[in-house]
């Protein structure tokens, strides 16, 4: 029983990042309607200016995890006035093909400036385990746990609480008659964006240490968070974050007690699971099923 709850808890650990990116990838459909495809490298370019802080600058790790927030929002909000503000009114085919040129950019840049090869990112946590009831529990796990839930956290509580997020939230769901009440729309959009790469930061700077930096990093972990934001709901923050935690336990559960899946099958497995629920529940267990009037 043990190994089992210590499977739930690093499973926590890892959907605790596909949440927090699953997030990111909610916030700008929401917003434009489309995927970005550049999410991850986003990520992983926000995880190489931390790399970079701490190795070729001094900073230690909180000091830089700051600042690469910073950047990170920042240049959220530099990319959708500089790339995504231009195509915005287009169709959203356009859009995507648009985030995938980003995609194949950022990746091009990362390479030509840091190299392809592979950096070791240090944890921010000491690598002992806590002992509850028997089930040894990685700090690193913890502390994974609590920086991606805290961020969830205070994105919730701006959303809720603040005007800006308030305006933000109107300028997602209904942006004509947000206009008409005097909310600027397209820098509600911009600051979408911005947020959605902060997250992305987040998730990418959480996964170097146990992967290992290199252009690809997050490639395969922004799969994991399209799984997470179609099992929640495309269009639900709620579902985004609580998809990214279940998909993190299913696939640590499936992966150690199914045989035949293993380590190596868990990609797939995920790819299996959007398939079913599109089949299923085309909106997600907290997603609002469309209604067409015929």
């Amino acid at each position: 029983m043990a190994a089992f709850w210590q499977q739930v808890v690093s499973g926590l650990a890892s959907g605790g990042i596909f949440g927090a990116l699953a997030l990111a990838l909610v916030l700008i459909h929401r917003a434009t309607g489309v995927i970005n495809f550049a999410q991850g490298e986003m990520a992983t370019f926000s995880t190489y200016i931390l790399w970079s802080l701490t190795t070729n600058h001094g900073f230690s790790y909180w000091p830089a995890f700051v600042v690469t927030l910073l950047v990170s929002f920042f240049g959220g909000i530099g990319i959708h006035q500089a790339v995504i503000r231009p195509v915005e009114r287009s169709s959203q085919i356009r859009v995507v093909i648009v985030t995938i040129g980003l995609l194949l950019l950022l990746n091009g840049l990362m390479t030509w400036t840091w190299t392809g090869e592979v950096k070791a990112v240090k944890s921010p946590f000491p690598g002992g385990t806590l002992d509850i009831g028997g089930v040894a529990i990685s700090y690193r796990d913890i502390g994974t746990i609590a920086v991606c839930l805290g961020a969830v956290v205070v994105l919730w509580a701006f959303f809720q609480f603040t005007k800006v997020g308030l305006a933000l939230r109107a300028a997602a769901v209904n942006p004509n008659e947000a206009r008409l009440v005097g909310v600027k729309v397209t820098w509600m959009l911009g600051l979408g964006w911005g947020l959605a790469a902060a997250l992305g930061a987040v998730a990418g700077v959480l996964t170097a240490p146990s992967t290992f930096l290199d252009p690809n990093m997050m490639q395969i972990v922004l799969i994991y968070a399209f799984a997470a934001a179609v099992l929640g709901g495309i269009d639900s923050p709620v579902g985004a974050v609580v998809g990214g935690l279940l998909l993190g336990v299913a696939l640590n559960l499936l992966g150690t007690y199914v045989d035949f899946i293993g380590v190596e099958l868990r990609l797939p497995a995920a790819l299996l699971l959007i398939l079913v629920v599109l089949l299923v529940r085309p909106s997600g267990l907290f997603g609002k099923p469309e209604v067409k009037k015929v």
